[in-house]
């Protein structure tokens, strides 16, 4: 099944170029350009990632980032301005996958869409020694229908929450350093920095911890990096 992609831009020239060069790969690509068109198209295309731009007119690129994650795990990647380094990490924050500065080459873009489309499919993450099931405490993980629960209820993590969360419980208590989960969990060819995990780490103890500032399960090992909780 060919991947459907859809790039929100109020720029036209970078979604015909974005477009024009994601179909010569083989995507299928349907466009919006403000955010109130973005969150129309989503609904109805159900496309299996975006790419989204920051500022939109009507809706701006947050905003829809926080309405889509509100409904759907799609994979996001936001287009963020070269100075703005704040915009980054809350769009992280509000559950984007990955980002991408202004300017940059339709190659990047095309790079790390592949990563991304490539790690969405569970199966080719890990090897097959795991579990269909992990539980540790309260959360439990369920790799065949890609939910985790967390005292008997649904959670709702992006793809790279899941990803990191299923990672770390395949080796509790192993110390993984950021660099080693950004290869393992993003991908070699992911292109941020060792932030990202940080703020994933982050938005992971706040959906599953009962005090996130004094984690039960995901742990820290100063100056290193972070671990999973033996049972």
């Amino acid at each position: 099944m060919t991947n459907k992609i859809l790039v929100v831009d109020d720029e036209k020239p970078i979604v015909e170029i974005l477009k024009y060069n994601l179909e010569k790969e083989g995507y299928r690509v349907i466009t919006a350009y403000d955010g109130e068109e973005a969150l129309k198209v989503a609904e109805v295309e159900e496309p299996n990632l975006i790419v989204l731009d920051i500022m939109l007119p009507k809706k701006d690129g947050f905003t829809v980032c926080r309405e889509i994650r509100k409904k759907w795990n799609i994979p996001i990647i936001m287009l963020t301005a070269k100075e703005m380094e704040t915009d980054k990490v809350l769009g992280l924050e509000l559950g984007a996958d990955d980002y991408v500065t202004k300017p940059f080459s339709s190659r990047e873009v095309t790079a790390r869409i592949k990563a991304l489309l490539r790690r969405s499919k569970p199966e080719n993450h890990f090897t097959n020694q795991e579990k269909d099931q992990l539980k540790v405490g309260s959360i439990v993980v369920d790799q065949n229908e890609v939910q985790v629960y967390n005292l008997g209820r649904p959670v709702q993590l992006t793809l790279r929450e899941y990803n990191l969360l299923v990672y770390l419980m395949m080796k509790p208590g192993f110390v993984f350093s950021r660099e080693q989960l950004l290869d393992q969990v993003w991908g070699y060819d992911y292109f941020g920095d060792d932030r990202t995990v940080d703020v994933t780490v982050r938005r992971l103890r706040e959906k599953l911890e009962k005090d996130p500032a004094n984690p039960d399960y995901i742990k820290t090992k100063r100056g290193i990096g972070y671990y999973f909780r033996p049972v």
